[in-house]
């Protein structure tokens, strides 16, 4: 069994859930994971399985994951398929479900696809990695949102422990007829 893990990450957190989420399925099926930016002709006969993770900036996800499923829809609904995201509003136990995170419920809602199974991930906050906009852009959505401002601070707010649920549940999920 094989698996295509995509993600689309603005700061490496993503990139880091989806090579975590690999080794973690390793014992399970083989997978490959690439960039969503990057993916150009993929040979879907190949894969059993997909994953897709994507993060979020400044409440919304990058356009090419509207794309890519809209391109793919067709294949991401033929085998069984899961998606994540990775923001800083899941930080809040309450905006980790797919149902409470605003942005994952929106994306559902306007998506022409539906995954098997999803999930909500706290991202990480790497102040000294920004450039200046964005230091202080997230600065003051996190004074707003009672979340941490010391620009000499990275913060990883990812539940590991999340990642390798949603990574089993995924695992176990059954094939679909052809």
């Amino acid at each position: 069994m094989k698996t295509l893990i995509l993600f689309s990450s603005r700061d490496g957190q993503t990139r880091e859930i989806a090579s975590f989420i690999a080794n973690h399925l390793k014992e399970e099926m083989e997978c490959e994971v690439y960039n969503i930016l990057r993916v150009e002709n993929l040979n879907w006969s190949q894969y059993d399985r997909v994953v897709i993770g994507a993060s979020v900036r400044y409440g919304h996800f990058h356009p090419a994951l509207a794309k890519f499923v809209k391109r793919y829809q067709s294949e991401l609904q033929q085998r069984p398929a899961a998606f994540f995201s990775v923001n800083l509003t899941a930080r809040k136990p309450e905006k980790r479900t797919p149902q409470t995170n605003a942005y994952t419920r929106k994306f559902l809602l306007q998506s022409p696809w539906q995954p098997d199974c999803c999930a909500v991930f706290a991202g990480a906050l790497r102040y000294p990695r920004y450039g200046w906009f964005d230091r202080v852009m997230i600065q003051l959505i996190m004074r707003m949102t009672g979340g941490e401002t010391d620009p000499s601070k990275e913060v990883e707010y990812t539940d590991w422990e999340q990642v390798k649920r949603f990574a089993s549940e995924f695992a176990h999920l059954p094939g679909k007829a052809s």
